[in-house]
């Protein structure tokens, strides 16, 4: 998705782990997944240049679908559905 489709989405959740460095922001994905429903978007802002990777690797194996990743100053917004 384009960052100006990603900007549009209506997001179910949204975890702040801008304080956290890796693993921390993942692991906070993985505990607010548990607490919206199938087909909900999520969105996850880190600061930490790893969860770019980390995240949409960890969707793939959980088959939730990572829609893309925003740029923004000092932090990434990144979206994701559940499965």
């Amino acid at each position: 998705m384009t960052p100006e489709e990603l900007k549009k989405l209506s997001v179910t959740k949204s975890v702040d782990a801008r304080g956290t460095a890796c693993p921390g922001p993942l692991l906070e994905a993985k505990k607010a997944i548990g607490t919206i429903k199938s087909g909900d978007i999520m969105e996850v802002l880190s600061a930490d240049e790893g969860t770019k990777i980390d995240l949409p690797k960890w969707c793939a194996k959980q088959g939730h679908e990572y829609l893309g990743t925003i740029e923004e100053s000092g932090f990434f917004r990144i979206f994701l559905k559940k499965k």
